[in-house]
């Protein structure tokens, strides 16, 4: 099954959410990819029905989404807020979501969904009790009881260990490669990396950037990168970086060398060699500028 967005916004009151994104999510793992309050929630939601569109037009297979409880026989949503009822046990949590399908045996469909997600042990303990990685995973197989074709999942690694992590990632894995649709959110590249076949970066609510991970890390890695250096000798640095290309600026403050490298790679080579070949010792070299926002800010502008 395929979900198709197109110049699609979502505003409340004079802020927007999404701003005429567009793109399509067919079978296989996608990565929706970008920082926290960049919209990707609002996206998860519009497609599973949840939220309308403040315009243009989210379907699945051709139908809207909005306002269609029939899309609810293909689609499971695993949403970041728990939305979970701490008085159940997890049992009873996934068995009510077998039940509320309408399914023919859901004491069947509820083991089966519990047993993917490796929380046959805990089933009979109240969901209160559970930790943040085990209300993931009970979330998780409320969301499969059903056995749908799409699967939309909003930060599902938040809160597992390790282990979790991986087996969560693996059936991720398994599920698109059997032909369902998964759309899994993350402000972490290498989760993605990991899991997604295909990756869409938003950033403040527009569509940055498409592709695989190659390309998505391609294209973060070749950006400018400011660097703060402090040597043995910053004005004697300076005046060798500024001769080569790769240094698109250099600036002598009161702490140290600011350089933009606007050749990545080749800064990265470059650097220590001049240093060694001037003479300078180097005490630090740290990037100024990669935190998600400045890296995706970069993404977006780009796309302009």
């Amino acid at each position: 099954m395929k979900i198709e967005l197109s110049q699609v916004s979502r505003w409340y009151g004079n802020v927007v959410a999404v701003n005429d994104v567009s793109m399509t999510i067919g079978p296989g793992v996608t990565g929706l990819l970008g920082p926290n309050g960049a919209g990707k929630s609002t996206l998860l939601h519009m497609m599973a029905g949840f939220l309308a569109a403040s315009g243009g037009t989210v379907t699945l297979d051709g139908t809207p989404t909005w306002k269609n409880h029939q899309i609810y026989r293909h689609i499971g949503l695993v949403p970041e807020r728990e939305g979970v009822y701490g008085f159940l046990t997890g049992w009873q949590f996934v068995l009510s979501a077998a039940k509320l399908h309408g399914l023919p045996s859901p004491e069947d469909a509820a083991t089966k969904a519990l047993a993917m997600v490796e929380m046959e042990p805990a089933r009979d303990r109240r969901v209160e009790t559970y930790s943040k990685g085990m209300k993931q995973r009970v979330k998780v197989a409320a969301a499969l009881v059903h056995d749908p074709q799409v699967l939309l999942l909003d930060e599902p690694f938040n809160g597992m260990d390790p282990r979790q992590r991986m087996h969560l990632m693996d059936l991720i894995k398994a599920m698109g490669t059997a032909g369902k649709t998964i759309l899994f959110s993350s402000h972490i590249l290498e989760e993605v990396e990991r899991v997604a076949q295909h990756i869409e970066v938003v950033v403040a609510g527009r569509h940055a950037a498409s592709g695989d991970f190659r390309e998505i890390r391609r294209l973060m890695t070749d950006r400018p990168h400011l660097f703060r250096i402090r040597s043995s000798d910053d004005r004697k640095l300076a005046a060798a970086l500024i001769v080569d290309r790769s240094a698109g600026g250099v600036t002598l403050t009161s702490n140290g060398l600011e350089v933009q490298a606007t050749e990545f790679r080749r800064f990265a080579w470059l650097l220590p060699r001049v240093a060694r070949h001037e003479g300078v010792h180097l005490h630090q070299v740290s990037p100024a500028d990669e935190d998600l926002e400045s890296v995706f800010a970069y993404l977006i502008t780009r796309s302009s």
